[in-house]
Formats: structure tokens, C-alpha cells, sequence
């Protein structure tokens, strides 16, 4: 019965992606018509740049397989890749900054026999080590542009603001490496004295800074530990920025790397933004940045339109493909997980 279930969610999974790729997204995104504005781009150049973001995709995987790999072999290079491409079709299909991925990796990782302070606390590392390139580029961007040391316009409220934003993020983090404990214990305490739905949400609140201190503590283990599995964030970035500097150069000129780097990470983000499978809003954020910039209009929608189609609708149809894999693999892991002894039974049934 429970194999049953699991093949017909699968297949629900498995309708809901194409039905929304094939009748929601045009309606939402005009898709159609993009799609035909886009032939008029250089095919080459949109070819690298689907080979740009293939590497981005590795760097990601690499990224994962570091933070995630356990001593029993599980979570490899094929794993990884399977959770990566089917956690990134889940994010498409639910809003809310990923939330659809996170759902699907936190169950995978489960299933694989991790436990769920484990995932949990990996599961802050791995954003964290994610993050601090995001992060270091906007206070190094921003700052750099507008400050001279890059060459290209400079807004205030496009590169002080983000580097300022970026500056704070990281400050914050890296502070719980000493305040967690006080922050907490302050945390609590406002939870006692109040009642309600108030005393739920500081208790809850408690909980964030020893959650990012020990994912904080974890990732830079994994950097010290001589793994260089953290610079597939690095490359995961960097080569979907890539992707985006090779769907300017099949419209016309590229904007400055500078400006390049700015707009990018500002128009990302929007993905914060809970819209329907998370789209428009990239897209509206990155062709505001640019233009923001001084980039012409029409080369940034061409621009930021192909980049998302590269980098958000190709993956969709291997992405699905490795969730089903990952079910595939799951139920493996749950068919041949080893048996609890009698007496183990015998006393939890007692």
C-alpha cells in the first residue's frame, strides 16, 4: 500500500510540473512570445551559456556532496546530484525563496539515514556557505562602484545599500560566534513574560541564534578541514553570473563586470518575493537593477529573459527526471534499512 502511494505522489508530482511548465507559465510569464524574441539572439553565445550554467549546477552539487557526504557512502556524487536537480524543480513549483527545495532535501536527507539535528544543523552550514559569496559580492560591489574602485555607475541605492545590507548579514552571523548564548537566554526570558501567541513566538525566535552558530561553526570547519568543497559556492555563483554575461553578449555588449555582479545579486533578490513558482520577480528585479544602471532597456529584458530561460526552465525536465530517481533511491534505502531488534519492539509497544 505504502509503495502504491508512493508511485501515485510521483506521479502527481510528476503532472503538476508538466502541466505548470506547459499551460501556467505562458500565461504567467509570456514564455511564448519570449521564446520567439530570443531567436533573435547568437546561437553560440546561448549555447555557452547553457554550458556555463551546467558548471554552476556542478559547483552546486560539489557544494552539496561536501557538506552532506556521510560515512556510510549515501550521499555521493549521484545522490547529490538527484537531490540538487529534484529540490530545484520543487522550488519552481512552490514560492517562498525555495521552500518547495528545502522541504524535498530535508526528506531525502532523512531517508538517508541522517538524523534531524544533523540535517538541520548542515542544512545552516551549506546556506551559510552559500550566502557568504552573495553577501561578501554585495558589500564588495557596492562599495568597490561606489567608491571608485570599480569602473561603472554608481546609484546609491544600488551599490551603498546592497553593501551595507550584505556588511550587516555578515556582521550578524558572525557575532553569534560569541552572543549566541546571551541572545538566547534574552530570548527566553521575553517568552516567559508573555503570554500567548507572543510567548510562542519568542520561544520560537530562541532557537535561530544557537541554529546559526553551530552551522556557522560547521562550515568553517569544512573550510579548514582542507576540503575544498566550499569553492563550489564559489563557482556556482560565479558561473550563472556567467551565464547571464553570455546572454548580454547574444543581444549586444555586456555591462562592466562590476555593474554585472551588482545587478545580478540585486535582481536576485526579489526571489525572496512569495509569487507563484517564484516567477516574474527575478526577472523584474533584474531588469530594474540594470536599467537602474544605465543599461539599455531593450538589451536588459532580452538579456535577463534568455539568462532565466537557461537558467530556470532547461533544468525543469532533468530536475523532474532526478526526482524520480530520488524515489527510486529513497525506497531503496527504506526496503533494505535494517531492522529494529524484537526487544527493541517489544519494549516501545510496552
Amino acid at each position: 500500500m505504502a509503495r502504491h502511494r508512493r508511485a501515485l505522489l510521483g506521479l502527481l508530482f510528476g503532472a503538476v510540473a508538466v502541466g505548470f511548465v506547459y499551460y501556467v507559465v505562458p500565461r504567467i510569464a509570456g514564455l511564448g512570445p519570449t521564446l520567439r524574441l530570443l531567436r533573435g539572439g547568437n546561437l553560440w553565445w546561448l549555447g555557452l551559456g547553457v554550458s556555463l550554467e551546467a558548471l554552476s549546477i556542478a559547483g552546486y552539487i560539489w557544494l552539496f556532496r561536501g557538506v552532506f557526504s556521510s560515512t556510510d557512502g549515501r550521499i555521493g556524487w549521484r545522490v547529490s546530484y538527484q537531490i540538487t536537480l529534484a529540490g530545484g524543480v520543487a522550488s519552481k513549483l512552490l514560492a517562498a525563496a525555495g521552500a518547495g527545495g528545502v522541504a524535498l532535501t530535508v526528506w531525502a536527507l532523512r531517508a538517508s539515514g541522517l538524523d534531524g539535528a544533523t540535517v538541520a544543523r548542515r542544512l545552516v552550514a551549506f546556506e551559510i556557505l552559500n550566502y557568504a559569496v552573495y553577501m561578501a559580492a554585495l558589500a564588495i560591489g557596492g562599495f568597490g562602484l561606489r567608491l571608485g574602485v570599480f569602473a561603472g555607475p554608481a546609484p546609491l541605492g544600488l551599490t551603498l545599500v546592497p553593501a551595507l545590507f550584505g556588511t550587516a548579514v555578515i556582521a550578524v552571523v558572525v557575532s553569534m560566534l560569541w552572543i549566541a548564548t546571551p541572545v538566547e537566554d534574552h530570548l527566553l526570558r521575553l517568552s516567559k513574560r508573555s503570554k500567548g501567541r507572543a510567548a510562542r513566538f519568542w520561544k520560537k525566535a530562541a532557537a535561530y541564534p544557537k541554529a546559526v552558530e553551530s552551522g556557522l561553526r560547521g562550515a568553517i570547519e569544512l573550510v579548514r578541514s582542507g576540503d575544498r568543497s566550499w569553492l563550489g559556492a564559489i563557482a556556482a555563483w560565479g558561473f550563472d553570473i556567467a551565464t547571464l554575461w553570455a546572454s548580454f553578449r547574444a543581444f549586444g555588449h555586456a555591462p562592466p563586470v562590476a555593474t554585472l555582479v551588482m545587478g545580478y545579486y540585486v535582481g536576485t533578490l526579489a526571489n525572496a518575493l512569495p509569487l507563484p513558482g517564484g516567477i516574474g520577480g527575478v526577472e523584474g528585479g533584474m531588469i530594474g537593477a540594470f536599467v537602474g544602471f544605465g543599461v539599455n532597456a531593450s538589451l536588459a529584458v532580452l538579456a535577463v529573459l534568455a539568462y532565466r530561460t537557461i537558467s530556470y526552465w532547461l533544468p525543469v525536465l532533468p530536475g523532474t527526471v532526478a526526482y524520480f530517481r530520488l524515489r527510486h533511491t529513497v525506497g531503496n534505502w527504506r526496503e533494505h534499512a535494517p531492522s529494529q531488534p524484537a526487544s527493541v519492539s517489544t519494549r516501545r509497544a510496552a
